[in-house]
């Protein structure tokens, strides 16, 4: 079986996940040729112009900047509403300033101490990401082993649920007992914490490859190895990357919890000294950062999709929702 013919059916299964499951249509759009149907000559795919073998047009630098300020005024303003009743209801004192600071307090201490909590979240934005590597790898692992396999898959699926349903505020300090106030019970907690909704996502991806391709790929003489480069890691992409995504904000959690129990650095040792010390902008600051460490990566795993899977229905803003 040759490349092209694989990369062939690969494009197929994508585009049969777009096209809503109709074989015509996602071989007329692999291939870029039009059915009878959609007649370039008369008519247009989706609303895109003729002669484009229903594919959308490569958006330019000057769309794609458009759409970006389109996507972010939205929450620009939500923010910028919850900004305006935060500081609304701290100026009033409807709630004393000692149990919600004002902006400008927040401000200032985030400023005044920037050098301190810097070093803090560099620390524990270190042990998310690595947490969340471990997770996605060992996580990525343990889906292809169960989707391959019916033995491990009744082995392993029951274990890796159990593990789930254990809380992990209840592990952590039988983990800092184990491995003392370093930074591996943190990242052991990030792990467990992110490695489920990979596993889960994984599974279902790659549970969800059409059969009738696995057999045309296995009549063609493609191996095991092959089908998954070609077939079912891609078709399985979509439902991982949103796994990763639930995953990435996860492991935050995962690493703040490490350090609420033992810990003499990161900002979930910062958030017990505020909260100890009654420290409101301290501990608003400290939220505030913990906050932006999950957003980052979020972008980071979304732009990461966009680039992997840019053929899904997802990633494209000129889909409809409705068949109207």
């Amino acid at each position: 079986m040759t490349e092209n013919s694989l990369d062939t059916a690969g494009r197929q299964a994508a585009a049969a996940a777009t096209a809503g499951g109709d074989p015509a249509t996602a071989s007329s759009l692999a291939s870029g040729t039009s059915t009878p149907a959609e007649d370039p000559a008369r008519s247009t795919v989706a609303g895109r112009p003729p002669g484009t073998g229903g594919r959308p047009p490569r958006p330019t630098l000057g769309r794609r900047a458009a759409a970006f300020a389109d996507s972010l005024w939205r929450p620009a303003l939500v923010l910028a509403v919850v900004f305006a009743a935060w500081w609304f209801v701290a100026a009033q004192e409807y709630v004393p300033n000692y149990l919600v600071p004002t902006p400008a307090q927040v401000w200032e201490t985030m400023t005044g101490q920037w050098s301190e909590l810097a070093r803090h979240t560099l620390v524990t934005l270190y042990e998310t990401v690595l947490g969340f590597v471990l997770a996605a790898a060992l996580g990525l692992a343990t889906a292809v082993a169960i989707a391959y396999s019916r033995t491990l898959d009744k082995a392993l699926y029951p274990i890796v649920l159990f593990a789930q349903v254990i809380p992990k505020i209840a592990i952590a300090p039988l983990l800092v007992v184990w491995f003392g106030l370093g930074l591996t019970p943190k990242i052991i907690l990030a792990v467990l914490i992110a490695f489920f909704p990979v596993v889960i996502s994984g599974v279902a991806g790659l549970r969800s490859t059409d059969p009738e391709l696995l057999d045309l790929a296995a009549t063609m003489g493609a191996g095991p190895w092959r089908t998954f480069r070609k077939i079912r890691f891609p078709n399985a992409l979509p439902h991982l990357m949103a796994g990763l995504k639930v995953a990435v904000t996860l492991a935050v959690v995962g690493a703040v919890v490490g350090e609420f129990v033992g810990a003499s650095e990161g900002l979930g040792y910062v958030l017990l000294l505020a909260n100890g010390n009654l420290d409101a902008p301290l501990l608003f600051a400290d939220l505030i950062l913990m906050s932006a460490i999950g957003i980052v990566l979020f972008v980071l795993v979304e732009i990461a999709e966009a680039l992997l899977i840019p053929w899904h229905a997802s990633r494209r803003a000129s889909v409809s929702l409705t068949t109207s």
